[in-house]
């Protein structure tokens, strides 16, 4: 486990500024990430609308400036990239009035709601002139990252199967049961993972067709959307990828990936093999839901935010902001993942396969909208 960043950034390039907007869950991880293994990149401000929310962030992290409205922060000349985690429904409008304001932006998944928002999101970071960088960290996990080279020394000749899942009990904050916010349920929320992941394993190429089923299995009385999902992509060359998505696993988080080729296969835990098995009966973490996950036997990692590449991808966008170098993930690619996220739904709304040539969504107004519509949905109360 590094201790320090390998980055071989020569010490005459720009320090980069870093903003974080929102100060919860994910802006903790992002704080961490920089604070702790980053180089060329500076904490300067946090902002949250939430009172107290931004200050207690900035002083975990020695943050120099704190603010509840986000203007005062996008106003500053010593911020140079904005990392943007805040609920789904917000992600448009702070992203184009980030890129307004001159702001290199990162974006957290998904990308955001419609395929018109992360139009308007793309055209707005292009009329700046500035980078929108789609926050895809599963690209940038150590482990992952192994896979990735193993097919490219060929190692594992062909790949022509990925499967890639992510199970836990449920999200960590209240607005992801609520689809008027998140847009969708487990699918939108964790699919998108297992989406770029593949597109990315096979070098991105264009998706055939798209297959998927949904089903709500635990928590129908606190959300209208699935919580347990299965995803299949067909990808032209012939590769294929199974996704799967819970929200309906208890007893911690699993995250593993599959890739099968022509001459090999790997088989990657991305979270116990460096996990502690742990028992407790009040449960343990930072927030309540979280220790409510965690009763029982759990596994707890060790380094979450390195495992799951956090400080590689952070220190990535800093490395583009410096060198010139060329984005991994852009707003296209969280594009490309939000049309396939809208299909899927279609296709389990619908029971059959959707052709991904051409597709334009039938409910352009949210990615679950199909879902909601679905025969029996209503009477479900779903």
């Amino acid at each position: 486990m590094p201790t320090t960043n390998t980055s071989s950034s020569p010490a005459s390039a720009p320090v980069i500024g870093i903003g974080l907007i929102g100060s919860q869950f994910i802006a903790r991880a992002h704080a961490e990430a920089v604070r702790r293994f980053v180089t060329g990149a500076e904490l300067r401000a946090v902002a949250s609308p939430t009172a107290g929310h931004a200050e207690a962030l900035a002083r975990e992290f020695a943050i120099p400036h704190a603010f509840t409205d986000t203007r005062a922060l996008l106003d500053r000349q010593d911020i140079d990239l904005v990392l943007i985690g805040v609920p789904n429904d917000l992600h448009a409008r702070v992203v184009i009035a980030a890129a307004q304001a001159g702001k290199h932006v990162a974006m957290e998944k998904p990308l955001c709601m419609t395929l018109a928002e992360a139009d308007q999101m793309i055209a707005a970071c292009a009329a700046a002139k500035r980078h929108l960088f789609y926050a895809e960290e599963l690209v940038f996990a150590p482990k992952y990252v192994r896979i990735k080279q193993l097919i490219e020394e060929g190692a594992l000749g062909r790949p022509y199967l990925v499967k890639q899942l992510e199970k836990h009990s449920g999200p960590h904050s209240p607005w992801f049961w609520d689809v008027d916010r998140s847009g969708g349920g487990v699918l939108f929320d964790m699919g998108c993972h297992g989406i770029e992941f593949a597109r990315w394993i096979y070098d991105k190429p264009k998706i055939r067709a798209v297959t998927a089923h949904c089903a709500t299995v635990a928590h129908a009385g606190r959300t209208r959307a699935e919580d347990d999902g299965l995803l299949v992509l067909e990808f032209e060359g012939g590769g294929r990828a199974l996704i799967e998505d819970s929200w309906a696993f208890f007893g911690g988080i699993d995250d593993r990936a599959e890739v099968y080729g022509t001459e090999g296969s790997v088989f990657c835990d991305l979270v116990h093999g460096n996990a502690m098995k742990t028992w407790s009966n009040p449960g343990y973490g930072y927030a309540m839901e979280k220790a409510a996950s965690t009763r029982g036997y759990s596994f707890t990692v060790f380094e979450e935010g390195w495992n799951y590449g956090f400080p590689q991808e952070i220190q990535h966008m800093v490395d583009c902001l410096r060198f010139g170098q060329e984005p991994r993930e852009t707003g296209a690619d969280g594009r490309e993942v939000l049309r396939i996220l809208f299909a899927a739904y279609e296709s389990a709304a619908q029971g059959r396969t959707i052709l991904m040539d051409g597709y334009q969504p039938a409910y352009p107004s949210r990615p679950i909208e199909a879902w909601l519509r679905r025969p029996g949905a209503a009477a479900a109360g779903k």
